[in-house]
């Protein structure tokens, strides 16, 4: 347990230094290796629709200071977060596609979107069919309920659906990762074990 502990000497450190074959076939085997991993257990897959925005901030606060403006869709902005998860949103989403709305809400679901512009809405799941029917449901739902709770809004707020039909789906982790993550584990494990055990000790 002491010699886990103990510094390494420095005839190790000279020694993984030296050993640049061993590091480069051992990112090469763990790239590999992650890969495999890919390929056997892939990732779920995400899918993304996208509702237009528009507070139209000239016409409403035209000579508005730049503070105010920020304020104003901090807190509209968060009044349409609220609408994004509300019940009767995700109860539309679950009507749908046949997931609890707790489902979504931890599990399948997540938003991401400016104050003002594309609100993008993700969905993850390992189908991707069904990816793309969640996020195209929910975006479609929460323009209708931000339609319906309007009068909440200025009146010059505009809500429009601009991507939810044939959406694309992308792994939620890339390929890429998988290699990087694989390589670097390889690189890890070959240090601790040459300066536990470097070549060459009696």
């Amino acid at each position: 347990m002491a010699s886990l502990l103990a510094p390494p000497r420095f005839q190790s450190v000279l020694i993984l230094l030296r050993a640049w074959k061993l590091w480069f076939l051992g990112a090469i085997l763990g790239g590999l290796i992650g890969l495999g991993v890919y390929a056997i257990f892939p990732p779920p897959v995400v899918a993304r629709a996208t509702v237009m925005v528009d507070f139209n901030v000239e016409e409403s606060w035209p000579q508005a200071a730049d503070r105010e403006i920020f304020y104003y869709l901090e807190r509209e902005s968060r009044k349409l977060q609220e609408i994004a998860w509300s019940d009767g949103t995700l109860q539309a989403v679950s009507a749908q596609t046949g997931l609890s709305p707790l489902v979504l809400r931890q599990q399948t679901l997540s938003l991401s979107q400016p104050a003002d512009g594309g609100w993008h809405f993700y969905a993850r799941s390992g189908d991707p069919q069904q990816a793309r029917q969640a996020a195209s449901a929910w975006a479609l739902a929460f323009s209708q309920q931000a339609q319906i709770q309007r009068p909440q809004f200025d009146s010059r707020l505009q809500i429009l659906p601009t991507q939810t039909q044939n959406l694309p789906v992308a792994p939620a982790i890339s390929r890429g990762a998988y290699a990087l993550a694989g390589a670097g584990f390889s690189l890890a494990a070959l240090a601790l074990v040459v300066l536990l055990w470097p070549i060459g000790k009696p």
